[in-house]
């Protein structure tokens, strides 16, 4: 009983260090696509039944209409995981879970990793696509799982969390060269020579890899949190997260000349920022990140608005980003204290909301607005604080 109290003391007082960042950054207001105030624990989570009845059938599966193959991603199935966690949703929960389990894992996630992507293949059937793993899908997965168990008193999530977050150990990571064992994107093809490694900073949240520290009892997940330190605060010297970074033997970080994004910042790094401004104010890497990412929130404030783009070598920069990258950004401005960025962005989705049918946008909207409007918050060793538990 005395560990309980100790939990929810920890808990209510994360929930008021979120409440009174928003507050002094004058709260959501005046952003119509993003709802003001905190949540009350009775009222619905309007934007993720949204999101439920515009990407999620009823069978449990994500649909991600821009892709050709109008397929499924591990990516959007773990996102939907934790926003029904976010919602105490349990009935969509283990829908998704099982459609998940049982197209992507070939009905045993005990045994494999999910496939990165299903759908529609070019003969016209359907099944999976491209069976390589995406370790950040997988980490979200594992985490989703491992905190519903926490939550609902659920062995079954518990369980097959930790057989996940094994699997991610052996398959999906690298003992590099002067940076340690490192996260891999995925099983393969992220070696382009013998000596060098493709790497993803959006795929370090650090809070959640905190989580796997606290809860793993590995301590291979210590290695991986100090590795994904390195990676995203040396991949951004200039103040930009890459999508993609080379990290090669005896020589460092390098731009990825090879890929299609060339030292660019977009569609995955729009993520670095996000994870960086929802961790707990007394995380230890915190202050490292938004010192590190200040030049891009000078940049949203200077413009208005977050690029699409960005060269992370010299800040110059391609478009103003869709309006997902303005929600994305939100929760760093706050942590930042930016309130004339913060204001400006607000007033940017304000105007020109997230399209209903923006698979990605409504993505980052979700994560963003739940954490604003203090649906949830994540504690310093990375456990999920939603609001509606501390209601029961």
């Amino acid at each position: 009983m005395v560990k309980d109290m100790r939990l929810s003391t920890s808990r209510r007082r994360s929930l008021r260090h979120l409440a009174g960042m928003v507050a002094m950054a004058g709260g959501m207001s005046s952003m119509p696509s993003l709802a003001a105030s905190g949540a009350s624990c009775t009222r619905r989570w309007t934007a993720w039944e949204n999101f439920k009845k515009n990407f999620l059938g009823p069978d449990g599966r994500v649909v991600d209409a821009s892709l050709e193959s109008k397929g499924t991603t591990s990516e959007g199935q773990s996102y939907a995981l934790f926003f029904a966690l976010l919602a105490n949703d349990r009935q969509t929960f283990d829908r998704v879970l099982a459609w998940t389990e049982n197209n992507l894992a070939d009905g045993d996630l005990t045994a494999r990793l999910p496939a990165w992507l299903w759908g529609r293949n070019k003969d016209g059937s359907w099944g999976v696509i491209d069976r390589n793993a995406a370790s950040d899908s997988d980490l979200w997965i594992a985490y989703a799982l491992g905190e519903a168990g926490r939550l609902w008193n659920n062995r079954r999530y518990v369980a097959l969390s930790s057989l996940l977050a094994s699997r991610i150990l052996r398959e999906e990571t690298s003992d590099i060269p002067g940076l340690g064992l490192t996260l891999l994107p995925g099983p393969l093809g992220f070696l382009p020579t013998s000596t060098s490694w493709r790497l993803n900073p959006s795929y370090m949240p650090l809070q959640i890899m905190q989580w796997f520290v606290q809860v793993g009892h590995d301590p291979r997940w210590n290695k991986l949190l100090a590795s994904s330190r390195r990676v995203i605060l040396e991949s951004a010297a200039k103040g930009f997260s890459p999508d993609w970074i080379i990290y090669e033997k005896d020589k460092g970080f390098r731009i990825d000349e090879i890929g299609d994004e060339k030292g660019e910042g977009a569609y995955n790094a729009i993520r670095v920022y996000l994870w960086a401004g929802m961790l707990h104010p007394e995380c230890d890497d915190r202050a490292a990140l938004l010192a590190r990412f200040a030049p891009m929130a000078n940049l949203v404030e200077q413009q208005g608005y977050p690029p699409e783009s960005v060269d992370i070598r010299n800040g110059t920069f391609k478009r103003a980003g869709p309006p997902g990258f303005s929600a994305a950004m939100l929760p760093f401005l706050v942590a930042a204290g930016r309130t004339q960025a913060l204001a400006q962005q607000k007033q940017r989705l304000a105007v020109t909301p997230i399209a209903d049918d923006a698979y990605y946008g409504q993505v980052l909207g979700l994560f963003a607005a739940g954490w604003m409007e203090q649906r949830y918050a994540f504690a310093r060793n990375g456990r999920l604080l939603p609001q509606w538990e501390t209601c029961r």
